[in-house]
C-alpha cells in the first residue's frame, strides 16, 4: 500500500521529497562523472544543490509534472491498472526531468568551460543517456517507493489509498 498526495498541499509536499532524493543523487553521479566532485568546496556544493532543485522542483511542477499527468492520464491502460498508472507517470517525469535538467547540466559544463573542443550536441545525447539510465530505476526501484512510503507515513488520513 501506498499514499499518493490529493490536494495542492500534498503534491507540494510529495514534490519537495522527490526532487530532494533526484537532485541529490542526479547531481552527485554528474559532479562524480565530470571530476567536479572532488574539486568542489562544500559550500561550491550547496549553493549548486540549491540551485539544482529550485530548478528541479519549478520544472517538474509547472511544466513537466502536468503534461506527465495529463498524457498518463489520456492512455487508457494507465487509468484502470494503478500500478500501470504509476509506472507509467514515473517513466514519463523521469524522460522530462532527464531532457531538462540535462540541458542545465551542459549549460552550466560550457559556462564552466568544461566542454572546450566537445561537441555540445554530442555531450548533451551523452549526458541524457547517463542520466536516463540511473535515473529510470532509480525512479522505479528505489527513491519512488520509499517517497511514496514515507509520504504515507506522514499523510496517512489526508490522502487516498492506491495498491502498488
Amino acid at each position: 500500500m501506498s499514499i499518493l498526495p490529493v490536494s495542492k498541499k500534498e503534491q507540494v509536499m510529495f514534490g519537495l521529497m522527490m526532487c530532494t532524493g533526484m537532485v541529490l543523487v542526479m547531481m552527485t553521479l554528474n559532479l562524480w562523472h565530470t571530476g567536479m566532485l572532488s574539486q568542489m568546496s562544500v559550500m561550491q556544493m550547496l549553493l549548486q544543490f540549491v540551485i539544482c532543485f529550485a530548478l528541479a522542483f519549478l520544472v517538474e511542477s509547472f511544466i513537466v509534472g502536468p503534461v506527465a499527468r495529463k498524457i498518463t492520464f489520456s492512455i487508457p491502460f494507465a487509468r484502470v491498472s494503478k500500478i500501470k498508472g504509476v509506472v507509467t507517470l514515473s517513466f514519463l517525469m523521469v524522460i522530462g526531468m532527464v531532457l531538462v535538467m540535462s540541458l542545465y547540466g551542459i549549460i552550466t559544463a560550457y559556462l564552466a568551460g568544461q566542454l572546450d573542443g566537445v561537441s555540445v550536441f554530442n555531450a548533451y545525447l551523452h549526458t541524457i543517456a547517463r542520466n536516463f539510465s540511473l535515473a529510470l530505476p532509480y525512479q522505479l526501484i528505489v527513491l519512488g517507493p520509499l517517497v511514496r512510503y514515507v509520504f504515507g507515513k506522514l499523510f496517512k488520513r489526508q490522502a487516498a489509498v492506491v495498491s502498488v
